[in-house]
């Protein structure tokens, strides 16, 4: 069957669905989720993302991401995905939407409404090996400095978003003290 994502406007009301690999070829704005799990050192988990995925293959990016299905709540994708390809379960909190375009590819273009989540977790990852060849933990400090020196390394939504995540994850942290 094919993976269909939900259609919305800029509102993030649905308006229809459409195929996943359709919707990216006609820059359809869609629903997603991004979920960054930290260590309890505040250190980001970070996924390289398989070479065989159809786009980013090899990037860098935030622990996952993908998009829900309709009738799925935004909370239960990112917990079912978080699982199917971290192999992790923590709790997940919301920390803030974003929506952005970008050109991932000649023909290709991400435009969604991404909806973050954040958690805490010290439990050893054990990923999917169809969707992450590797993952590692990196401060955020080093995480903004590599961004810098090598943006082309990572995933343009964590390019895009980081300045946002930044401001987020400092009240994230803040507040679990």
């Amino acid at each position: 069957m094919e993976e269909q994502v939900i259609l919305v406007d800029a509102d993030d009301n649905v308006i229809g669905t459409m195929e996943k690999l359709q919707a990216h070829q006609l820059g359809r704005l869609h629903r997603a989720f991004s979920v960054f799990i930290f260590d309890t050192k505040g250190r980001l988990l970070l996924q390289q993302r398989a070479m065989e995925k159809y786009h980013s293959g090899g990037k860098w990016t935030n622990t996952c991401c993908s998009h829900p299905r309709l009738h799925e709540t935004n909370i239960d994708a990112a917990n079912r995905r978080l699982m199917e390809e971290m192999g992790l379960t923590c709790t997940l909190t919301p920390a803030f939407n974003f929506i952005y375009r970008s050109d991932i590819l000649p023909g290709l273009t991400e435009h969604e409404i991404d909806h973050v989540f954040f958690g805490i977790s010290d439990t050893e990852p054990k990923p999917n090996a169809d969707e992450v060849m590797h993952f590692k933990y990196i401060g955020m400090a080093d995480l903004a400095a590599e961004l810098k020196a090598n943006p082309d390394t990572y995933s343009s939504w964590l390019n895009i978003c980081f300045d946002q995540l930044m401001i987020h994850y400092n009240q994230f942290f803040k507040d679990q003290v």
